[in-house]
């Protein structure tokens, strides 16, 4: 049934629907974009029941540009101090280039399925792509939560198996520090050593360092998850903080510093290194992952060692701590060596059987005790059965 006189009207443009109701002291009209009168009655109750409740945009605001859905998401991260800001406008440069100038309404499932095709041709992981479509579904959902409006397109995400399984020995980190640049050796032994993140590591400040209690405090607004932790300082972790209260400044906040700035990203330098001795592919960020490697075959309790990494999730916990192939070929060798002691183990207990029995009937004069193993006469005897005495 169509709305009462006075509650709007539908009218016919050619073939389109079109409603027409009062709002703020106008009459506005819009389209239903629909041949079908019910679509029209439809949307004119809906945004008559907008209007009484205080929802209502006006149409032409109805419809964000993609710029306008970008700006909206880059304020929301500011608002909320997201730190991964930097990582979201990389991510909108590439959706812009596919959907800039499109307006919401525009931007259909089709053509978010042709820009992940696009995108994956390029070269891009199915975890870039699924960062950048996760950034296009919040600039949705901020769109709806606005009012402004109404659908979000299906986006549906890749499948991730590309989680990476890298790791770095005591061995290869220290030929990889050898060649890194004598400011940044300290900064990447105190990641190796703490399992922290090295945006953690980057932000330190020395109101987090209890030297003489022997402590780091990370502050929950430095975390990644928003969670505070400590760590203890000991032996090699120690002497790397001592090293950079030798060459604090006054005038910086910050534990680790270079030419007077805070210790910025440091993946390139890294890298060369790492090519340099003669171990490419290995990234900074195995340094993490290794460390919680280390600190469960170090055999700390994994519940421990979450704590000092900051892992909230144990499916999290769990990439990290990585099973190597020398963990394979050592499993299959304590395999070998316990089947191998096992077979042993059954043949002595069978002939110590065997010879046990000959040890029992000589005894009794049945037969020699020359077949009688030293071990199975000394069990015969404690169980009470002195060697016959016509046996020598």
């Amino acid at each position: 049934m169509a709305p009462g006189r006075g509650m709007g009207r539908v009218f016919l443009r050619g073939r389109i629907w079109w409603i027409a109701y009062m709002a703020r002291g106008r009459e506005v009209r819009e389209s239903s974009r629909s041949t079908r009168k019910a679509d029209a009655v439809a949307l004119l109750k809906r945004r008559l029941g907008e209007i009484a409740e205080g929802r209502w945009s006006a149409p032409e605001l109805s419809r964000p540009s993609f710029e306008q859905m970008a700006e909206a998401i880059e304020r929301d991260y500011v608002i909320n101090r997201r730190r991964s800001l930097d990582a979201l406008r990389r991510r909108l440069k590439h959706l812009k280039a596919a959907f800039g100038g499109l307006s919401a309404e525009a931007i259909t499932a089709e053509r978010i399925s042709r820009y992940v095709s696009e995108r994956l041709l390029a070269g891009a992981s199915n975890a870039t792509v699924n960062r950048e479509l996760s950034a296009m579904r919040r600039m949705f959902t901020l769109g709806k939560l606005a009012g402004r409006l109404s659908t979000i397109p299906p986006i549906k995400l890749l499948r991730e198996d590309n989680a990476r399984q890298g790791f770095v020995s005591y061995a290869q980190f220290a030929a990889i520090r050898a060649h890194l640049p004598d400011y940044l050796k300290d900064p990447v032994t105190f990641l190796y050593w703490s399992a922290w993140r090295p945006g953690e590591m980057r932000s330190l400040e020395w109101r987090d360092v209890e030297l003489e209690a022997g402590i780091i405090r990370l502050r929950p607004e430095r975390s990644k998850n928003y969670t505070g932790r400590l760590l203890p300082l000991a032996g090699e972790l120690r002497a790397v903080i001592e090293r950079a209260l030798a060459r604090r400044r006054p005038d910086l906040p910050y534990v680790f510093h270079h030419r007077g700035r805070p210790l910025g990203r440091f993946d390139a330098a890294w890298r060369r290194a790492a090519a340099r001795a003669g171990l490419p592919g290995i990234l900074a960020y195995d340094l993490r992952r290794s460390a919680v490697r280390n600190l469960v075959r170090a055999g700390v309790p994994e519940r421990v060692a979450m704590e000092l990494s900051g892992h909230k999730t144990r499916r999290i916990f769990e990439r990290y701590n990585i099973v190597s192939e020398a963990d394979l070929r050592a499993a299959l060798g304590k395999l070998e060596r316990y089947l191998l002691v096992s077979s042993l183990t059954g043949e002595l207990a069978q002939a110590n059987t065997a010879s046990l029995l000959v040890a029992r009937e000589c005894t009794v004069g049945e037969k020699s005790c020359d077949d009688a193993t030293p071990f199975a006469l000394q069990l015969n005897y404690f169980e009470g059965n002195a060697p016959s005495k016509t046996e020598k």
